[in-house]
């Protein structure tokens, strides 16, 4: 029998490790991911893995000899803002849940649990640290990188206990032949369909850019409207062309999601405004079309203003195709535990298309409760985790099998 209480419940001790008292906040190589590491290490070591923490801040469990062919399971363990308790952090829980079920016959390859410490970019505004550094894709560049309170990555690193020089040392094992990653769905189509999983079939691509309105402070009661330099006022109506753009696409969705205005007092004209874009599609072409459009669009609003305007790049993702065979695999493993097969695409972004571009990867998705993720409200079933557990076991036996006939 498979209890998914266990790892339910792990995720719920995990979503009391938080930087904000009453909400769900855990930021890369934060005091509150150190608890988590506590927590997450404990677990790991009862179950005989041996645990350690690489150089960017993943917390990686190893469960075998260290010496055979090696099988990647894992996920993130930062959260957004007032996040709920199972985007990312229910992957890991659901590992070691797999771990706990094996059979005691011995595997012909051994496992590592990984818990990528960076996946939501919130902290330095970029993300993807854990799986980049760990395929050996880590710009040392960004080092220089600075959050809101001035603190550099490599100083973050260090605070943390670890050296930003030996972040090479993050790549896995060469020996990894494949990756796997269970994550809610984190969208409604499972849950309308009143089904439990879904293997992944493709991970859209995605765009995330940073975009300044720069104008001039003044006065707001002795100003008139004609002789103003508004910069939230040049933003709000570029958001407002975001949200056009993206509905004339079919399947694209484009968000801002954070703005930071200058100086932000009540009677002062803003100056300043820094507003995100996140732009995502399954086809590269429409993505890139898009973001160019909605960039020409800011900078002729700008330009009607009289301000200044900057577009910062941060990502610029490609879609993501999933391994076919690892995804039959998944599917045979849904048959085996008298699910039918599905197959869907994700359109939020994942650690396993940072990996799938190194090391064959595949994700199976579990229905989020109405939908909802990113938010507190972001729930699971449990029957539902009990099916994850029990599919994650039958593709680890599919896996043994084909690879002691190889």
């Amino acid at each position: 029998m498979i209890d998914p209480s266990r790892a339910l419940d792990l995720c719920r001790e995990i979503a009391a490790c938080t930087e904000v008292p009453g909400q769900i906040t855990r930021t890369f190589l934060s005091p509150a991911m150190r608890d988590c590491h506590r927590l997450l290490s404990t677990r790991m070591q009862q179950l005989g893995m041996h645990v350690h923490t690489d150089p960017i801040g993943n917390l990686r469990g190893l469960y075998g000899a260290g010496n055979r062919p090696r099988l990647l399971i894992g996920s993130h363990l930062d959260t957004v803002p007032d996040a709920g308790a199972y985007d990312g952090v229910l992957g890991v829980a659901i590992a070691l849940a797999i771990v706990e079920a094996l059979p005691p016959q011995t595997l012909p390859f051994d496992i590592e649990v990984i818990g990528f410490s960076e996946e939501e970019g919130v902290r330095f505004r970029k993300p993807f640290f854990g799986s980049l550094a760990a395929i050996g894709r880590f710009d040392p560049q960004w080092l220089c990188l600075r959050d809101e309170s001035g603190c550099s990555l490599r100083e973050a690193i260090a605070q943390f206990g670890l050296d930003p020089e030996k972040i090479p040392d993050a790549a896995v094992d060469p020996r990894a032949f494949a990756f796997l990653e269970f994550h809610i769905e984190q969208g409604p189509l499972l849950d309308r369909a009143n089904a439990p999983l879904a293997a992944v079939s493709a991970i859209a691509g995605q765009s995330r850019l940073h975009v300044v309105f720069r104008g001039r402070a003044n006065h707001a009661g002795a100003t008139p409207m004609n002789l103003r330099h508004d910069a939230l006022a040049a933003a709000a109506e570029w958001i407002t062309a975001v949200e056009r753009t993206a509905r004339s696409v079919d399947r694209l969705v484009a968000t801002v999601g954070s703005l930071h205005v200058s100086p932000n007092a009540s009677n002062v004209i803003p100056s300043e405004v820094r507003a995100s874009l996140d732009v995502r599609h399954s086809c590269d072409a429409t993505r890139i079309a898009a973001v160019q459009a909605i960039c020409e669009e800011a900078r002729r609003i700008a330009a009607h203003r009289l301000l200044d305007i900057l577009v910062q790049e941060q990502l610029n993702q490609d879609s993501v195709s999933m391994d076919e065979e690892l995804t039959a695999a998944l599917e045979r493993a849904l048959q085996n535990i008298g699910e039918p097969p599905r197959r869907m695409p994700s359109g939020a972004g994942h650690d396993a298309m940072i990996i799938a571009s190194k090391i064959p990867s595949a994700m199976l998705f579990i229905r989020s409760i109405d939908g909802v993720s990113h938010h507190p409200a972001e729930a699971v079933h449990a029957e539902d985790i009990e099916k994850a557990i029990r599919a994650g076991v039958a593709i680890l036996a599919d896996l043994a099998q084909e690879r002691q006939h190889s």
